[in-house]
């Protein structure tokens, strides 16, 4: 029989002990301040591979991240086992700042944005001459990707052997995009070392249809670590395309490094703003000043067409400007 009163002790009061956490909240994090720095070489199903003092050590994402994504190319800090042995797993606690952040949307329509690569400085676009033929909306949307991450674009075109390179880069000469020409798929010593004289120094993102041959040349330029081919239709763009995550690569004599990303057939540009990709263009952003709110640059009250009447720039420069543009207004195929 319970007793209540004066004489009540802790056995005779009804208790039923609580299942929650009755530790105090508190929104102060670890500072994580003995963390070491990584460099994010790949990302698989949640397991992270980052490189930690020359060493490849398997992280996860910290729960303190939160929904912050982690990506090839991010620069992170890393707490936990840095062994790098086999069954060992750290964890990723810290996101630093980027410097730049190429993205792309699944759809022109699609609000959500997929980081690809983090902290790049160079976008190579690689395209076959044939077998498959170019994709000129591809190549565009590309552009006008790297033009808003503020990367440096190359263009990278694959089996001239084939085709006459002369006709598309005729097409992009307007926007003095450096470029570089290979003549086989199977690329020769002199092919790896005028590509790789581009990427010295830098951190580049390759990126490209599946089959004109990107994996292949990241092969040959980085021979140590041989990534799988695969077959893919010339006609359809459908086959085994055997890139499926994104990849970085030191060059030889760190000079700099690859980042290969799988085969895209689109790339969404929902989350570009005109008004960046204008940036771009350092002889045509002075005559944008003037222009109307929210401008597209492509209506009748655009200031540009005045600022190029008056000799500021080349009418070519405007047109590759909206034509750039106009591919968020339509497909790639179109």
């Amino acid at each position: 029989m319970r007793r209540y009163g004066k004489h009540t002790d802790e056995d005779d009061v009804p208790f039923r002990p609580s299942r929650r956490n009755t530790r105090p909240r508190t929104h102060r994090r670890p500072a994580h301040e003995d963390a070491a720095e990584g460099f994010v070489l790949t990302v698989d199903r949640g397991r992270i591979t980052c490189l930690v003092d020359e060493r490849s050590v398997t992280a996860m994402k910290a729960r303190e991240l939160g929904r912050k994504s982690v990506v090839v190319g991010d620069r992170v800090a890393v707490v936990g086992d840095l062994s790098g042995k086999r069954d060992t797993l750290a964890r990723v606690v810290r996101v630093e700042e980027r410097s730049s952040t190429l993205r792309r949307t699944a759809d022109d329509d699609d609000p959500f944005e997929r980081v690809v690569v983090a902290n790049a400085d160079q976008l190579a676009i690689v395209t076959a001459l044939a077998d498959p033929e170019p994709r000129p909306r591809l190549i565009d949307r590309c552009l006008v990707a790297a033009f808003d991450a503020g990367l440096e674009p190359l263009l990278i075109l694959t089996k001239a052997d084939l085709a006459s390179p002369e006709p598309l880069l005729e097409t992009y000469a307007p926007l003095g995009v450096s470029h570089v020409v290979t003549s086989a798929e199977r690329f020769d010593e002199t092919s790896v070392g005028a590509v790789l004289q581009l990427l010295a120094g830098r951190i580049t993102a390759f990126v490209g249809h599946s089959g004109v041959g990107k994996t292949t040349l990241v092969n040959a330029l980085v021979p140590q670590r041989q990534r799988a081919t695969g077959h893919v239709n010339a006609v359809t763009g459908r086959g085994r395309h055997t890139t499926v995550s994104a990849l970085a690569l030191p060059l030889p004599d760190a000079s700099g490094w690859v980042i290969d990303t799988p085969g895209v057939r689109s790339f969404g540009l929902h989350h570009v703003d005109p008004a960046r990709v204008i940036h771009a263009f350092p002889d045509l952003a002075p005559g944008a000043v003037d222009c109307p709110r929210a401008c597209s640059h492509d209506e009748p009250d655009c200031a540009l067409d005045a600022w190029v009447a008056d000799g500021h720039a080349d009418p070519q420069r405007l047109y590759s400007l909206r034509r750039l543009l106009a591919t968020r207004e339509r497909h790639e195929g179109d």
